[in-house]
């Protein structure tokens, strides 16, 4: 699994940790029952402060995507297939609107008011 942060961007360190494990399940390469690495590892590796990654494992926890227990760590639920399963219609989504010459900004729009209602 790979996990990327990019310093200078204006998300947060943990936001951006949370949305990379986001992507690895909804493409498919973190499945249900996978174990998530460590938060020190995660830690360690993109040289950020251990509360940083925490904090993304909990909101991910707070959205149902990962189950976090004392001695077993942070281990991916069954909603990682529901992501996975949304992530394929959005790309469907996607390539219908390039096909319609709409710009991926457009498209986001559409998307935005359509959730906000």
């Amino acid at each position: 699994m790979l996990i990327r942060v990019d310093p200078a961007s204006d998300v947060a360190l943990f936001a951006q940790v949370a949305a990379s494990v986001r992507t690895e399940m909804a493409t498919g390469r973190l499945l249900p029952g996978n174990r998530l690495p460590a938060a020190r590892d995660v830690a360690e590796s993109l040289g950020v402060n251990l509360h940083t990654v925490l904090r993304a494992y909990q909101d991910l926890r707070d959205e149902g995507l990962v189950d976090l227990r004392r001695g077993r760590g942070a281990v991916v639920t069954d909603r990682a297939a529901d992501l996975a399963g949304l992530h394929a219609e959005i790309r469907a989504l996607g390539e219908r609107a390039k096909g319609l010459g709409m710009s991926p900004d457009t498209l986001a729009s559409l998307v935005r008011e359509s959730v906000d209602g």
